[in-house]
Parts: structure tokens; C-alpha cells; sequence
């Protein structure tokens, strides 16, 4: 039986943090979770905690993720790349060993800005392994993508402080 897709989405706080806590389920449940992250890096917080736990396997980041309206066309082109080696990397390793959970988180803003191809994830989505649940996180995910997921949750903001001005905060928003 395949596994079912599940989409974390909107413009409010959560995303992550439900995916990460749904890997957490899996992991102490004695499932085993592959966990991705696109436009991050290796400093953000959940990575610390989800690199100790068992049956999880955290896949690595540069170590230094600016936003992509800072880089310059070189660094964007040298990020894109990695995202696509991060990606033909997963598709192996879901094909070549057994994972009950894949957590890929923000990988709508990696298809929104042009980083992965979206078809590309839609064919990894249709052909999963038996048994691989997927988590899909980010704002703005096109209509196939909603229409191919079986749970669609939207975080939706009702009030932020980045509204007020203040920028993330660390062990909080990153």
C-alpha cells in the first residue's frame, strides 16, 4: 500500500514544526525518517535534535544558506546545483533502502523559486516506494501539488511579529 502525501502550507508559523513532529512520531515509534531541508542551513535548530535521534537520517545543508534575494546569480546558480544533487540523492536512497517517513521541508519554495523542478517532485510522489508517507512544507504550493496530496494543513497567520518589525528569533523561528 502506498503511503499517503501530507502538505504543511500557508503564510503562518508551524510548517516545520509539524513536520519535524511527525518525524519525531515516527522515529520513536520505531520508524525510519529521511529528513531534507531546502533554503536552510546547517544552523537551524530543529537539525541539533533530529541529528541525535535514532532512525532518523538528516541529510546536510552548506553550512551557510543565504536568502536567495541576497545571493548573487553565481551563488544562486552553485545553490540550485546542490539542491539538485540534495534531490537525485533522495530519489536513490528512497529506492535503494526502506524509509516509513520522508520530510522534505520547504521544498515549495525551492519548486516556487525555480531550484527543483516541480514535475520532478510530482514523479517522486507517484513513484514512491510501497509504505513511504511523504511530508511536503512550504507557502504557496501550486494547485497540482495540493490536488496530488491526501492531507493539505494551512497555517494561516492571523498575527506575527515580524508584522512589528522583529526579525526571527533563534530557538523560536529558526
Amino acid at each position: 500500500m502506498k503511503g499517503l502525501i501530507h502538505l504543511y502550507c500557508g503564510d503562518g508559523k508551524g510548517k516545520t514544526t509539524a513536520a519535524v513532529g511527525l518525524a519525531v512520531r515516527c522515529a520513536g515509534g520505531g520508524g525510519k525518517v529521511l529528513y531534507a531541508s531546502f533554503l536552510k542551513d546547517n544552523r537551524s535548530g530543529e537539525r541539533a535534535v533530529l541529528d541525535r535521534l535514532e532512525n532518523i537520517c538528516l541529510l546536510e545543508n552548506p553550512d551557510c544558506v543565504k536568502f536567495l534575494r541576497s545571493m548573487t546569480e553565481k551563488e544562486k546558480s552553485e545553490y540550485r546545483s546542490f539542491c539538485c544533487k540534495t534531490f537525485e540523492n533522495i530519489k536513490t536512497m528512497i529506492n535503494n533502502e526502506h524509509f516509513d517517513l520522508l520530510v522534505l521541508d520547504e521544498i515549495i519554495a525551492a519548486v516556487n523559486n525555480s531550484l527543483i523542478d516541480e514535475d520532478e517532485v510530482i514523479k517522486l510522489t507517484n513513484n514512491r516506494p510501497d509504505g513511504l508517507e511523504i511530508v511536503m512544507t512550504g507557502r504557496n504550493p501550486s494547485e497540482r501539488l495540493i490536488e496530488l496530496s491526501d492531507y493539505v494543513t494551512e497555517m494561516k497567520k492571523i498575527k506575527h511579529p515580524y508584522d512589528k518589525g522583529i526579525s526571527a528569533r533563534k530557538y523560536i523561528e529558526m
